[in-house]
């Protein structure tokens, strides 16, 4: 088993980036529940303690029970997790005379502190805490200050055990990593061995012993995460891994027929199923967001239940779910508790009595990608921008008919065909087209128009949670809208989101 970082999450915003960070490092990180803290190992090397909203002055503030920890491996106490420590073991936290948040400088520094080694003076440092630390207990040494916070790190002497009250984690924290790396490779150390290929050889052996002579069915969507738990089912148990790739009739122009073309192509065992009557029957009349959303949902259910039933001697559901799905499903109280519902945790019908295997349910998305380039993945499928599960449905404003989906078809094949064409595809996160309600007033030829209008939208995000828009060159624009009116019919008007997410949403439903 992997060496391991263990990060106990208190509700900070940049948990997950600790991780991120950590893994970086090609080192193995696991974040957990302030409350639920698993049982010590000799795989864990080291336990970072995350930042918080809630203050440790609070009656309800996070308390965690240290006493199997400290002393005994390397911790770290990240803003709130060092305010924490002072508090806990003697010392005195105040609130501050100010919000101590945004750029900070270290004026002062131990150089010779393990933790603190090529961290230059001046170094910037991202704080963010309404409380400081005002009084240290009798065993706490000062390794660290800026103009305005005596207490910026200290060590507990005779153990290595640290705390910061700054986010190294962040970008702003411009040597932040190095003293990540010297906590996590010297201190703890940790083997700088987690790779794309280690993951690979590790799962695909640990899926030949969790399924055996097992057969396992996978609903593809044509996306990352299904394509490279497909491919890595594939290379452990090879054709008793079904997989079933269904037509909703909102998905892109010819993408149903070129996606099969392509799995087919990388030896996976896959049917196709074309269910588009079956998903427009099921939307007709259907105009609320959610009422469209869960009727998509219900019939895929159905269609790939119907599926699954075909298969003999299937035992096992495989899900795409990766880590950010697995963190938000369990986080605690704070801004890393979950913001949407994920499709993946927990969505198993009961009346599919089958048991869930989760490849990457470890795995950030860049890392995934990662994965399958190791696995030697086509880098066009692996660089496909998101698109969501209830497709173009979500994309029509309104009820969804079959002529509307052919509009916003080819909409948004021009649109997507556009951004390839110039370059800009692999600079934007997700791109797509919005048909609205709306009609509009045009001129084509010497003839009066009224037809529908769209809205193009592309974004840049790392992981959807926040994202703006993308500041497309407008000649760019002009030529996609130019080709979109001229060659779609029933289209005369173009218009282009420039919403920042949030307030706005990516999509529009």
């Amino acid at each position: 088993m992997q060496n391991m970082i263990l990060i106990l999450d208190c509700g900070s915003q940049y948990t997950q980036l600790i991780a991120r960070r950590v893994r970086e490092l090609n080192v193995y990180c696991e974040i957990h529940p302030y409350d639920k803290i698993p049982e010590l190992n000799s795989n864990i090397k080291g336990v970072i303690i995350s930042g918080s909203p809630a203050s440790v002055r609070d009656e309800d503030a996070p308390q965690l029970d240290l006493d199997a920890i400290r002393g005994k491996i390397p911790l770290l106490g990240v803003c709130y997790g060092a305010q924490y420590l002072v508090q806990k073991y003697g010392g005195k936290v105040e609130a501050s005379d100010s919000r101590e948040y945004g750029r900070a400088n270290l004026k002062s520094l131990d150089a010779t502190s393990p933790l603190m080694k090529g961290m230059p003076i001046n170094s910037q440092v991202w704080m963010s805490h309404g409380d400081t630390i005002v009084q240290m207990p009798s065993n706490f040494e000062l390794i660290a200050s800026t103009e305005d916070v005596e207490a910026a790190a200290f060590k507990i002497a005779g153990e290595t055990t640290y705390g910061i009250q700054f986010h190294p984690e962040v970008y702003h924290s411009k040597d932040g990593m190095i003293l990540l790396q010297n906590f996590i490779l010297e201190l703890c150390q940790c083997e700088a061995d987690w790779t794309p290929m280690y993951f690979v050889d590790e799962t695909v052996v640990n899926l030949k012993a969790q399924l055996g002579n097992d057969h396992v069915v996978l609903g593809l969507s044509g996306g990352v995460d299904s394509t490279v738990t497909a491919v890595l089912l594939s290379k452990a148990i090879g054709d008793r891994l079904h997989c079933i790739f269904v037509n909703n009739g909102v998905l892109r122009k010819n993408e149903f027929e070129q996606v099969l073309d392509q799995y087919k192509e990388m030896g996976l065992n896959i049917k196709g199923v074309d269910a588009s009557d079956r998903f427009y029957d099921a939307l007709a009349g259907l105009s609320d967001p959610e009422k469209k959303r869960k009727a998509i949902g219900r019939v895929f259910i159905e269609v790939f239940d119907d599926e699954a039933h075909k298969i003999k001697n299937v035992d096992w559901l495989a899900q795409g779910t990766i880590y950010p799905d697995v963190i938000e499903s369990v986080s605690v109280k704070g801004p890393s508790v979950t913001i949407k519902s994920h499709h993946n945790v927990g969505g198993l019908p009961d009346f599919m009595k089958l048991k869930i295997v989760e490849p990457l349910n470890t795995l950030f998305k860049d890392e995934v990608r990662r994965v399958g380039k190791a696995m030697g993945i086509d880098a066009e499928l692996l660089g496909r921008h998101p698109f969501p599960g209830p497709g173009l449905a979500i994309r029509i404003i309104g009820d969804v008919t079959k002529e509307k989906v052919r509009i916003l078809q080819e909409v948004d094949h021009l649109f997507i065909q556009g951004l390839k064409d110039h370059g800009l595809y692999d600079k934007v996160w997700q791109a797509g087209a919005m048909l609205l309600p709306v009609q509009s007033v045009g001129v084509m030829g010497d003839e009066r128009t009224y037809e529908k209008v769209v809205a193009l939208r592309a974004v840049e995000s790392t992981d959807g949670m926040t994202a703006d828009w993308v500041h497309l060159p407008y000649e760019f624009l002009a030529e996609v809208s130019n080709k979109i009116i001229n060659r779609v019919k029933g289209v005369n008007r173009v218009v282009y989101d420039i919403s920042s997410k949030p307030p706005a949403t990516i999509e529009w439903e």
